[in-house]
């Protein structure tokens, strides 16, 4: 399973590359949306993990402009915990929204979750698994 997270905090991506590796998913990287979108395009990951607020673009940005070209599966992991803006995320066609920080179980099973719903992953690849806290 590839998993892209994009995120503007390299301490944030690194993190979670620690996690989801340690899953034996292959993990990519990217610190702006623009990167993050060029490498959506060049690797197809199986899910998009993305951060609201970035200075280049934000996640709603992101997410909007991901939806012109992918279905890909979109987990929005932020800190923002206002419904407002949570629905404002899902309405740009963000998939699922965690609230960081999240339990590292909790994240493995969202991830599974999209996945497992989403036709164009294959879901014999690799299941997660993983027990901690993030």
């Amino acid at each position: 399973m590839k998993i892209l997270v994009i995120d503007d905090d390299p301490a944030m991506t690194d993190l979670l590359k620690l996690i989801l590796v340690s899953t034996d998913a292959e993990v990519f990287t990217a610190n702006s949306g623009a990167e993050g979108l060029k490498k959506i395009k060049e690797i197809s990951p199986s899910v998009v993990i993305l951060d609201l607020m970035m200075p280049d673009m934000d996640g709603w940005q992101i997410t909007t402009e991901i939806r012109t070209f992918s279905s890909v599966p979109v987990m929005i992991l932020s800190v923002i915990d206002n419904p407002g803006l949570v629905a404002r995320a899902l309405d740009a066609g963000a998939d699922d929204y965690l609230i960081k920080p999240a339990p590292r179980n909790v994240l493995i099973a969202h991830i599974n979750n999209l996945t497992r719903r989403n036709p164009l992953v294959d879901t014999n690849a690799s299941t997660l698994h993983l027990i901690g806290a993030v």
